[in-house]
């Protein structure tokens, strides 16, 4: 096991290494240029999040569809993988992570053209789509399909189930002594009875949980930023320089090359906004929408929120406080930084901090379950699902007790394998993206009804 370990490692070293963050990060910006700076379309996008498409076949609506899909990619990693950025990229990683937000709204809104034009309708009227269906009835591609499901069906176990639920357990045991059993018990109970009931019963929890977990979180991080107003300026300053040249060593902040602060940045954003990994296309599909376009857009702003404005908070909190307080940060390691800035808050600042941390990660649980039974109903038919449920449970409790490092590089390598297929798909079709864009969005007829 130690061996297979030692590899898993190596291939993640790999796989999360400057290769596959390069093809990454081309993607966006080839998708950006591709479809004329699709960007400029992103406040016409939030309007139509929140707007019913009634006309529109799918189970759940459009901000229902935006919502389960920023509960699973708003997580851990808007908190505490910004600061690790920071940690190890120096302040200059927060623009970097802040550019894959920017240019990643360009691919997020191309996987989800192609999951809602090649989705299927099932018996019983509910409507299946993601990179899996764009694979095989766009690519023709079957092989490269069952891939894809069965990257996402064990990263949804690792990086969507055990991991979050033994972060949770571990806050509760160090901020309120609560053991890890109850914890586990706790959250396996109000998992269940939210999966029981489908994408439907998903969506309507994370349209309440979603916009109370964001606004809770940011409004927190305004009120440090106004605590910290006087080293806001120079934070700007720091990040803006920091990105763009070396950064030595002093001050709170390491040592940092320009490709230290890219490299951690751009890896940071990538795994917090999920844009090019081919997940949030999976409940886009199933979205109430006229056109592929129009729920695309609607997709693309899960980006904007999750990495432009949440990792942005964190990441100026984060650098404005070790701006004033360098001595405070002298040794500690990025985990522990977003908890030191949130102490500026007076009596409640641990709290808010515990409360953004419970909420963006049972969230995550919740999306991430969707996203794994798609992936097992692709793989096994509709009989599969719920066993899949009950096993979604079990390994919500595991993973609040116990959790061998292996679970996690494990999942981590998955989730970063979905990207291939995923990749591959939006490249051989991004004709097919282009000429749906033209269709819906450039020619003015955003309101047709898809004829497909």
């Amino acid at each position: 096991m130690n061996e297979f370990h030692e590899i898993i490692k190596a291939i993640n070293g790999y796989l999360w290494g400057p290769p596959m963050l390069v093809l990454l990060f081309g993607t966006h910006i080839f998708f950006t240029f591709r479809l004329r700076f699709i960007q400029r379309y992103t406040w016409r996008a939030i309007k139509l999040s929140v707007a019913k498409d009634g006309d529109g076949e799918g189970d759940v609506s459009h901000f229902g569809a935006l919502t389960t899909a920023l509960a699973a990619t708003i997580g851990t990693g808007n908190i505490v993988g910004v600061a690790t950025a920071v940690a190890l990229g120096g302040p200059g990683a927060v623009l970097w992570c802040w550019l894959t937000g920017v240019f990643g709204f360009a691919t997020k809104y191309a996987e989800a053209v192609l999951s809602v034009k090649y989705r299927v309708k099932t018996s019983d009227g509910s409507m299946l789509g993601g990179p899996m269906y764009a694979l095989e009835r766009g690519l023709k591609s079957k092989s490269l399909a069952v891939l894809f499901c069965v990257f996402t069906a064990i990263a949804a176990f690792g990086i969507g189930n055990m991991v979050q639920a033994n972060s949770i357990s571990k806050m509760a045991l160090e901020t309120l002594s609560v053991p890890l059993w109850a914890t586990g018990l706790f959250t396996s109970a109000i998992t269940a009875i939210v999966i029981l009931g489908g994408v439907k019963s998903i969506a309507r929890v994370c349209e309440i949980l979603v916009p109370f977990m964001a606004i809770f979180y940011v409004m927190g991080c305004f009120v440090i930023l106004v605590i910290n107003r006087e080293a806001l300026i120079p934070t700007f300053v720091l990040i803006g320089k920091s990105a763009f040249s070396p950064q030595a060593a002093g001050g709170g902040f390491v040592g940092a090359s320009i490709m230290m602060a890219a490299r951690y940045g751009i890896a940071r954003g990538l795994f917090s906004n999920e844009s090019g990994l081919g997940s949030a296309p999976i409940v886009a599909a199933a979205a109430k929408t006229r056109n592929p376009v129009k729920q695309a857009l609607v997709s693309a702003t899960g980006t904007f929120w999750d990495t432009v404005v949440v990792c942005a908070m964190t990441g100026l909190v984060v650098v404005s406080t070790i701006y004033l307080y360098p001595d405070d940060f002298g040794s500690i390691e990025g985990t522990l930084m977003t908890k030191r800035a949130f102490g500026e808050i007076p009596v409640i600042g641990p709290i808010v901090l515990t409360v953004g941390l419970f909420t963006f990660v049972y969230s995550t649980i919740l999306g991430w379950s969707y996203y794994g039974e798609r992936a097992v109903e692709y793989l096994f038919g509709k009989m599969s699902i719920k066993p899949y449920r009950v096993l979604w449970v079990l390994g919500v409790y595991v993973g609040s007790v116990v959790l061998p490092q292996m679970v996690w590089d494990l999942a981590d390598m998955m989730n970063m394998l979905m990207a291939i297929p995923n990749l591959t798909a939006l490249i051989l079709l991004s004709n097919v993206i282009v000429r749906e864009t033209d269709t819906y969005l450039w020619s003015g007829s955003l309101d047709t009804t898809s004829k497909d």
